[in-house]
């Protein structure tokens, strides 16, 4: 097989997918003619163009980058067709044209973060979590017309510890989904990989992008539900709430609370409403329970332990329920 191994284009753009190119490269199998990727961005304070992990990852394994701005472009495709690839594995990428997934004679494979029909979109990482599950996995699967939806390969099965937040999942998941699609790409070259038409299930939960009016916390919603909120958005882009006096306090973890088991005073208020003793806990009363806030970041200010918050804080702020 490595006498004539596997001519792959892979495309790509965050640090997602550098752990599955770098497996890539490493198996004589295959070998990756070149790398498509996001054109560079403008990114910090002084906003110069920043390159994306995948196309720094390229460049140290002196790969070819290409960066169209536009898929359909006839000129980016005629430059992909003429590295008359194999196969083409997309990790966290764009929407495919036809013309650019149907190209190489073995077609175009995607690794994605779930366990695929369940949650088809953008950001099946943050929603499994926000969603409360205890399990997700990596699929890998043959692109084809509608996102999401093409004959499924293979699938692997990671479990959600409670402890894990978008930041801990994206991690496992990372290393899950590279060790999958090289899997994959044997099975592919020996002729052996399945093809499996994917099952319309009934409850199918999506995952569209993650705008950021999503990570506002509704307190009509109860404890657990709010924590599983806040641990599928952080580190990013981080759940948020307002205090009373406007500014954006943003929560990385919390606990949840039931209202018997809280320490002081619980005044009778409805969801939305502030707990703290100015020392050690701040808390927000809401349908069920209470939701203790343990790591936050008040705006233009440094992430802190809510100790360490509430010594430079003013609880008056807080009023009426401020203690």
């Amino acid at each position: 097989m490595s006498e004539n191994p596997l001519r792959l284009i892979f495309m790509g753009t965050p640090e997602f997918a550098v752990p599955t190119l770098e497996a890539l490269i490493s198996w004589p199998g295959c070998r990756v003619v070149a790398v498509v990727t996001a054109p560079d961005k403008p990114a910090g304070r002084g906003r110069q163009l920043a390159e994306s992990a995948v196309k720094q990852a390229a460049v140290r394994h002196g790969l070819p980058v290409l960066q169209p701005t536009n898929l359909k472009a006839p000129e980016f495709q005629a430059e992909l067709r003429a590295f008359a690839a194999d196969l083409q594995v997309v990790v966290a990428f764009r929407m495919l044209p036809e013309a650019v997934w149907n190209m190489p004679r073995l077609g175009s494979i995607n690794i994605h973060a779930s366990l695929l029909p369940q949650y088809r979109g953008a950001a099946p990482i943050n929603w499994a979590l926000m969603h409360g599950d205890t399990q997700t996995g990596v699929t890998s699967f043959f692109l084809q017309h509608e996102i999401d939806t093409g004959n499924l390969i293979f699938q692997d099965v990671i479990d959600i510890a409670p402890t894990d937040d978008f930041g801990a999942l994206y991690e496992k998941l990372k290393e899950a989904g590279a060790a999958l699609a090289l899997r994959t790409v044997r099975a592919i070259a020996t002729g052996t990989a399945p093809s499996v038409p994917q099952r319309e299930l009934p409850d199918l939960r999506s995952a569209p992008k993650i705008q950021k009016e999503t990570g506002r916390l509704d307190f009509t919603r109860s404890a657990p539900a709010l924590v599983n909120w806040v641990r599928g958005l952080s580190p990013i882009p981080t759940a948020f709430t307002q205090l009373p006096d406007g500014r954006t306090l943003k929560v990385f973890r919390a606990e949840a609370l039931a209202d018997e088991d809280a320490s002081g005073p619980n005044p009778e208020t409805g969801p939305g409403s502030w707990l703290t003793d100015g020392r050690t806990y701040l808390r927000i009363q809401t349908a069920d329970g209470l939701l203790d806030l343990l790591d936050v970041q008040l705006e233009g200010k440094k992430r802190l332990l809510i100790a360490d918050f509430l010594r430079g804080f003013n609880t008056a702020v807080l009023s009426p329920t401020a203690l």
